[in-house]
């Protein structure tokens, strides 16, 4: 069964759709690196009152045991949307891919590729919808 994503993770993602709209206009487009991008966005965030942890830390848990390693999100907006960043210009399927992956540990339901390094930021965009997500009961 596809559960629908709900109004406020859809809602946090158009706003940081249009938040990395202006970071890369504002910036000039390509060719910064990915930190500077994630810089850029956060300040937007903040701005426009977007609630974000930036480099948020996962445990990762191996048939029931936590691992030392942490995996680290990029930005997770609103507890509720992972946004994974590149600042790259290809737009690789294996993006999406990592993810789903965060998806998937973070038991989240959508998150966001933001691709900074095409000359429209537009192209880079991709939304991730994680199929085995179980919402919390």
């Amino acid at each position: 069964m596809r559960i629908p994503v709900d109004d406020a993770t859809n809602e946090h993602s158009h706003q940081v759709i249009g938040a990395a709209i202006e970071v890369h206009r504002e910036l000039g487009g390509p060719g910064l690196l990915e930190e500077v991008y994630e810089e850029a966005l956060c300040v937007e965030f903040e701005l426009r009152d977007i609630p974000f942890e930036r480099q948020k830390r996962l445990a990762v848990r191996y048939k029931g045991l936590a691992l030392m390693k942490h995996y680290v999100l990029d930005l997770l907006v609103g507890g509720v949307l992972v946004v994974e960043l590149k600042a790259t210009e290809h737009d690789h399927v294996v993006y999406r891919a990592q993810c789903n992956t965060q998806l998937v540990l973070t038991n989240l339901h959508l998150g966001l590729v933001v691709n900074f390094g095409l000359p429209s930021v537009r192209d880079g965009l991709h939304r991730v919808i994680n199929r085995s997500y179980r919402p919390p009961t």
